[in-house]
């Protein structure tokens, strides 16, 4: 079920009483940028019992409205969080007010994620934000006369322009050239892409098929969350194992968050082979200690600049290995015993405008490991409190 995505209002009558205190806090010496900040509608309900969660709106320390949206992440139609977005300086805290008011849809411009299943193109899933786009492919590519594929790696798509480009590209049907807004110069084929996984057994990657199922739970305007179900596949020694991914994307940021839950007999058992693709020219660097593998490499063969894509393992995660196959650079982790495993997955583009290079690239993967590590601090309270 589609996510409830509303914006505060512009005014709110009659200026009510603020009914909780927010405050976000940075615990490190860095910037952060884009810090979402979600909000359960447990935590509200705590902290404000008489406020009814479907008029919440957020007040800055100025008084004016920001940007929200609800969402519902389990699909029950009734909104499970409050999402904002603030940037914070090193080590600063802000202090924001939630009030009664009237919500308002978000205004088109204010949309800086979408995601869909696109049907007229052989079942892709794609999705985007303001900095990166991705797609991953679906049944119906499996049987296509002209070109048919298995594969559940993970495209990317390089963007110049923060506008939502998803539509556009696949309406007209020419994403392979830079009209000036980007274009599709990543190539997948069997691999994994940037982030695709796979059983690691006996010395083999066993992986799934294209995917059988998506959902869409949040659709922005600051985040999205969609689900990729992938029927059992082969997993070595008379297993099966079926993976359900969840994954999450939000306004600013270059790293999507995957959650990918395994079932099926012996499933928590298996090591998992997350992956980079090989392309020609590509340099790979792996960081076993920080549970990072990263690539620089030339985009469409060294005529369109370059492109970088990471795989951050979610604090506490373990590399257990490295392998280099004939087609993929391959860090490899557990399935938790139970719960997803999570990892991030990111790309970067020369000619985006923010990551000139494979150094620079190297600095934006660090950032989000350490703010992984040192998450933002949010209390609230009830006001007065």
């Amino acid at each position: 079920m589609v996510a409830l995505f509303l914006v505060a209002a512009a005014a709110l009558a009659a200026a009510p009483p603020a009914a909780a205190t927010v405050t976000v806090a940075n615990p490190t010496a860095a910037a952060r940028p884009a810090e979402t900040v979600a909000l359960s509608r447990a935590e509200i309900v705590r902290a404000a019992p008489g406020l009814d969660v479907t008029k919440a709106v957020v007040i800055d320390a100025r008084g004016a409205p920001v940007l929200s949206q609800l969402a519902d992440t389990d699909g029950d139609d009734a909104p499970d969080q409050l999402l904002f977005q603030t940037d914070l300086g090193p080590r600063e805290t802000k202090t924001f007010e939630l009030r009664a008011g009237t919500r308002a849809p978000a205004a088109l411009a204010d949309y800086k994620v979408y995601g869909r299943f696109v049907r007229e193109r052989h079942d892709d899933f794609a999705w985007e934000n303001d900095r990166v786009a991705h797609r991953v492919y679906g049944p119906d590519l499996e049987t296509w006369k002209k070109e048919p594929l298995v594969s559940s790696g993970v495209d990317v798509w390089v963007k110049r322009v923060p506008n939502l480009i998803v539509n556009e590209w696949y309406m007209t049907d020419d994403y392979h050239q830079d009209h000036g807004e980007g274009a599709d110069y990543y190539s997948v084929g069997k691999s994994r892409g940037c982030g695709g996984l796979g059983v690691w057994e006996g010395g083999k990657l066993l992986v799934s098929r294209n995917f059988v199922e998506s959902r869409v739970l949040a659709n922005g305007p600051i985040r999205l969350v969609f689900e990729l179900r992938y029927a059992p596949w082969d997993a070595g020694s008379g297993a099966r194992v079926a993976e359900t991914r969840r994954v999450t994307l939000d306004a600013g940021s270059q790293f999507n968050r995957f959650e990918s839950t395994f079932s099926g007999n012996d499933s928590a058992a298996k090591p998992i082979a997350i992956g980079i693709a090989k392309h020609p020219g590509g340099e790979v660097k792996v960081d076993a200690k920080a549970g990072v593998m990263r690539s620089w490499e030339p985009a469409a063969g060294g005529s369109a600049g370059s492109i970088g894509c990471a795989i951050i393992l979610a604090p506490g995660g373990n590399v257990m290995g490295e392998e280099d196959l004939e087609g993929d650079h391959l860090i490899v982790t557990r399935a938790p015993k139970s719960g997803p495993l999570v990892y991030y997955v990111g790309t970067a583009w020369d000619r985006g405008g923010r990551i000139p290079d494979a150094a620079a690239w190297q600095k934006e993967t660090a950032a989000l490991t350490a703010r992984l590590k040192a998450p933002v601090k949010v209390t609230l309270a009830a006001r007065g409190h």
